[in-house]
């Protein structure tokens, strides 16, 4: 039987990305994303609870893919996320986006943002100006013809394109095989964590 081939990712994390957690551990999650995509929107809390038990040992990455046939408001909500980059809370918008799937229509945004505590006149000018558009664009484009991303959730575990399940044990194991270092310690009651994580949705 044929191994699958190994896709790697072309266009490394910069400075200009989106990630959280240090430069120095063992394992980058890098994820294609759009707000508005149900199969994100069930990785969301999965990646945030391996996130927060992973601590150190992780960065995550999140690129937008906003796909606009199929989700209407994906390419809005990425301009609101980046309109809150502006402001430094880039992550609490992409909380928010998340948290409220079914409601991304620019009133929603609007609300998000108060609620974040931006500048609410500096981000109605960004939206009402298109301000990031371009970028995301731009972005979208070098994920499209680049990478060949064609849907999302896309996830990358350093550079390497992962194709398993999204739900906790998976990928968590794939992490794991991902820590050339060895420095990952997963705890033993995953199940016990599995569950706990469905009682969340």
């Amino acid at each position: 039987m044929s191994t699958p081939e190994i896709v790697r990712l072309k266009n490394p994390v910069t400075e200009q990305d989106h990630a959280s957690g240090p430069e120095t551990a063992p394992v980058t999650l890098l994820e294609y994303g759009n707000f508005e995509c149900i199969h994100c929107g069930r990785a969301y809390p999965v990646i945030k609870q391996i996130r927060k038990l992973l601590g150190e040992d992780l960065r995550f990455v999140f690129r937008h893919f906003p796909t606009v046939q199929t989700h209407p408001h994906s390419l809005r909500a990425a301009e609101a996320a980046e309109s809150a980059a502006s402001q430094q809370k880039f992550w609490q918008m992409h909380d928010e986006l998340f948290t409220h799937q079914s409601a991304l229509e620019d009133r929603a945004l609007s609300r998000y943002a108060k609620r974040i505590g931006l500048n609410l006149e500096r981000f109605a000018n960004d939206m009402n100006e298109h301000s990031f558009l371009q970028r995301i664009e731009a972005d979208y484009q070098r994920s499209l013809f680049d990478e060949h991303i064609t849907g999302t959730p896309t996830i990358y575990l350093n550079d390497n394109r992962y194709t398993g399940a999204t739900d906790l044990e998976d990928l968590l194991h794939a992490i794991k095989l991902s820590d050339t270092e060895g420095r990952i310690q997963l705890p033993e009651a995953l199940h016990g964590l599995q569950s706990l994580l469905s009682r969340f949705r």
